[in-house]
């Protein structure tokens, strides 16, 4: 009977233990997490943080899965080093644990940034239930709030603040929302559509000093202007939380480096989700795609190989997708391309009217990327194309079409009998 230990209990870790259990009813498994709360759906968080669902609709898997499963869960509970030679993880709390295989699915936290007052009371990240919550906790005080970036998670918190009837001010550094998924057409469309909803949107400005005594009462922002701001939510990305592998022999660089079986450079050592560097299709080479389905089909693959399957894995496809006040957006693999770099074309759609804007990135024949905004009913089409490096030439001049769909590329993907299911 073996032992093996899970170091996070979000998307990648859940998966992993499901994969196991699947193939093995009777090693000991034992997930670790520094949460406090059970497993939830951290993709959830704005919309419970706006109200429009409540708390037990973000409960990922009861307490009851732990036991159902024979599943050891220490919440609370935050690993601190993991020791490669003795196969032995040490927890904050000096505890101490071995195991025949790991994984580390620790995710990522929030950036900060180094900014005069960032420290002050009221000053949140917004990626767990415990940030959500403490913010819940300030509306009926609070009638103005400040944004810290303009990514999905300064975004996804201007618009629960929004919902909430908070005044936010949305302030961005770069010329544009969303600039690490969008271009900056598609950008415009979703900047008037916050706006239309009484979000401001302040771009090409950052925040030079939080001011206050002890609370938070104003930015001050570095033209010299000041708002007024009951708290500040920080959304400026994150970082991989990999802290306890640094004093080790295993390898990384942004995220834990994995190779095709998402092994680490130790082999019973895996890595899985936000923390991971694995291949990326349309790039070609290994970053971190820190999206809740990703993470998912890592922890799959390493939970099997875990329990002694040998399974590979493809690699993934960047992808973002988002809903403002009932306009979707949806970005897969390379959004724009880079000045100077060859051999790539660009089919659009704009209809401003209609609130439509889709665009095709191809290179040599191949689809390399899409942004698809107001009707992304097909985007899982443009998915598979990318995935299975189908060359589209047959259908080129259907990209763009309204119409265009799976009965399109029937001839041409490689697994027919799944394109409906």
């Amino acid at each position: 009977m073996k032992q093996f230990i899970i170091i996070g209990n979000s998307a990648a870790g859940i998966a992993a233990v499901e994969a196991i259990r699947q193939r093995d009813k009777d090693s000991k498994v034992t997930v670790f997490s520094d949460e406090d709360y059970p497993a939830y759906c951290r993709c959830l968080i704005s919309y419970y943080l706006a109200a429009d669902i409540k708390e037990d609709k973000i409960v990922y898997r009861p307490e009851s899965f732990y036991k159902e499963n024979n599943i050891e869960l220490f919440l609370n509970k935050k690993v601190s080093r993991v020791d490669p030679k003795k196969n032995r993880i040490t927890c904050e709390d000096k505890t101490q644990f071995s195991y025949d295989a790991l994984l580390i699915a620790t995710g990522a936290s929030p950036k900060f940034p180094d900014t005069k007052g960032i420290k002050k009371r009221g000053v949140f990240g917004f990626r767990t239930i415990k940030d959500t919550k403490e913010i819940a906790g300030l509306l009926p005080v609070t009638k103005a709030a400040c944004v810290l970036g303009g990514g999905l998670i300064g975004l996804k918190a201007a618009y629960g603040l929004k919902k909430r009837g908070v005044d936010v001010k949305v302030i961005i550094k770069s010329k544009q929302v969303l600039s690490q998924m969008l271009d900056f057409e598609a950008a415009g469309f979703v900047q008037r559509k916050l706006e239309e909803n009484g979000i401001e949107v302040i771009l090409g400005q950052d925040v030079a000093e939080v001011i206050g005594n002890g609370d938070i009462k104003a930015v001050k922002l570095d033209s010299g202007k000041a708002f007024e701001s009951s708290f500040i939510v920080v959304g400026k990305g994150v970082s991989p939380n990999i802290d306890l592998i640094k004093e080790t022999q295993i390898k990384f660089n942004e995220g834990l480096l994995a190779d095709n079986s998402l092994q680490t450079n130790i082999p019973n050592i895996y890595t899985a989700g936000d923390c991971a560097e694995t291949f990326d299709v349309t790039l070609g080479h290994h970053t971190i795609n820190a999206l809740w389905p990703v993470a998912v089909e890592q922890g799959k693959i390493c939970g099997a190989n875990m329990a002694g399957d040998n399974l590979n894995y493809a690699g993934s496809v960047g992808m973002n997708s988002i809903e403002f006040f009932r306009l979707p957006v949806i970005s897969l693999g390379i959004y724009k391309v880079k000045e100077g770099e060859a051999n790539f074309e660009e089919l659009k759609l704009c209809n401003m009217k209609e609130n439509i804007y889709k665009k095709i990135i191809l290179r040599d024949n191949f689809i390399m990327g899409a942004i698809f905004v107001g009707n992304i009913s097909n985007s899982g089409v443009f998915l598979r194309l990318i995935r299975e490096r189908i060359n589209i030439s047959p259908f080129k001049d259907k990209l763009l079409q309204e119409s265009f769909g799976y009965p399109d590329i029937m001839d041409f993907v490689k697994d027919k009998e799944r394109l409906y299911v």
